[in-house]
């Protein structure tokens, strides 16, 4: 069975390379935003949003290839006051978000989805609980000098397997789920369907 991955994400691509999963890269057309935004306005529930992000690019992607599974995901950052946090789309609002995040526990949220011939199939969600150290404007200044605008796809600004680990002082959950995918209950699903060897 052919497995497709519905995204760009430099990460997850990453994650399947060295699980040493076979698939092709094919993003998914949609404004991310646009839905995001449509969901909280109907107050969808943060773990639903990354979930029905995850189904969305994967069925989009499954239309085009029926004869394929079709891998979705999509990651949420939750503060601790409930608020979702988009990727910046500058330096000063990845600033804000920092700031924002800074000395406190947030949520991060990992979905994937499965499709097969425009259907999900399969499902997963995780979250993370990260807590953010309490972030000086000099640390800020100095990290955003080094990371943007390569953060600014990234939600919640930071990519854990670099600097971005040192916004926290304890990290829990997986480490898959916290770089953006919830890689091992998808492999288990890919062993089943005959992607991996059993």
């Amino acid at each position: 069975m052919k497995l497709i991955l519905a995204s760009q994400s430099t990460s997850r691509r990453a994650m399947l390379d060295a699980a040493g999963v076979p698939f092709t890269a094919i993003p998914a057309a949609i404004d991310e935003l646009s839905f995001k935004q449509a969901m909280l306005a109907d107050d969808v529930a943060p773990r639903d949003i990354a979930d029905r992000l995850a189904e969305l690019k994967a069925v989009r992607v499954s239309g085009a290839q029926p004869e394929a599974l079709v891998l979705g995901s999509d990651s949420i950052v939750v503060l601790a006051d409930g608020t979702l946090l988009d990727k910046p789309e500058s330096r000063a609002q990845a600033h804000a978000h920092l700031t924002a995040m800074s000395g406190s526990a947030i949520m991060l949220i990992s979905a994937a989805v499965i499709a097969e011939a425009g259907r999900p199939v399969w499902r997963h969600v995780a979250t993370a609980p990260l807590h953010v150290r309490a972030l000086s404007h000099t640390f800020l200044e100095a990290y955003l000098d080094a990371e943007w605008p390569a953060i600014a796809g990234c939600v919640g600004c930071f990519r854990i397997e670099g600097l971005g680990v040192q916004l926290f002082e304890r990290i829990e959950g997986d480490h898959f789920t916290i770089l953006g995918m919830p890689l091992l209950p998808v492999l288990d699903y890919c062993r089943t369907r005959g992607v991996l060897v059993a």
